[in-house]
């Protein structure tokens, strides 16, 4: 029984954490609830996967932390008939949570080992609605597009143009900018008939935004 409370209370903690940073939708804190944490992270960190931190993971990435995953999310206002794309699978988990929301995701990395191992964690976990596969995420993916709603979670100075050139009118993409690791910005760009609107919603802090296909794995 211990356990069975000690599980309990290691969730409730987490989802106070994600409301106490601000992350009040309903709908993002019952995916945020259903997607266990633990699963994307492996090694001497697993026993961290609960806190509010962001953690390394494999391909010298990071798995953010989950009130930041929980803010990003909810800025994007996935409705459940949305095609999603995601630049940056790293571990899977904000896909995961994505896949609760949104009818089909999308998500890219340039590393191969990380998608190869998102995937089984998705399988194990019986995510159907997503497509993961490695590629050059600057680019997007052309051959899926226009999408609903684009996430990206790695900085680039700007929003890259072929993002932008893949969002369908009326679309949302969510995305870190910033000409360094130490000031970064995340913005919300909207897009409408004539242009983009742009808002800025607070300070983080991302990997780069990398072009190419890694050579590490």
């Amino acid at each position: 029984m211990s356990q069975g409370r000690d599980d309990a209370e290691r969730q409730m903690r987490f989802i106070y954490a994600l409301r106490s940073h601000g992350v009040t939708d309903p709908r993002v804190l019952a995916a945020m609830e259903r997607i266990d944490r633990g699963a994307f992270v492996r090694g001497v960190f697993a026993a961290r996967a609960y806190e509010d931190v962001p953690l390394p993971i494999a391909c010298g990435q990071t798995i953010s932390q989950p009130s930041v995953v929980g803010l990003m999310t909810q800025a994007l206002a996935v409705s459940p008939r949305d095609k999603v794309l995601e630049v940056g699978t790293g571990s899977g988990y904000q896909a995961a949570i994505l896949s609760q929301l949104a009818r089909r995701v999308y998500t890219v990395d340039r590393h191969r080992r990380l998608v190869r191992e998102a995937n089984e964690v998705f399988a194990a976990l019986g995510l159907t609605n997503i497509t993961a596969f490695t590629a050059d995420g600057s680019f997007g993916a052309p051959e899926q597009a226009p999408f609903d709603r684009i996430l990206v979670t790695a900085a680039a100075e700007d929003p890259p143009g072929p993002l932008l050139a893949q969002l369908r009118v009326g679309g949302i993409m969510v995305l870190p900018v910033g000409q360094s690791d130490t000031v970064q910005v995340l913005i919300k760009v909207t897009r409408g008939e004539t242009g983009f609107d742009y808002e800025e919603l607070r300070s983080v802090r991302f990997v780069p935004l990398v072009e190419g296909i890694a050579q590490d794995d």
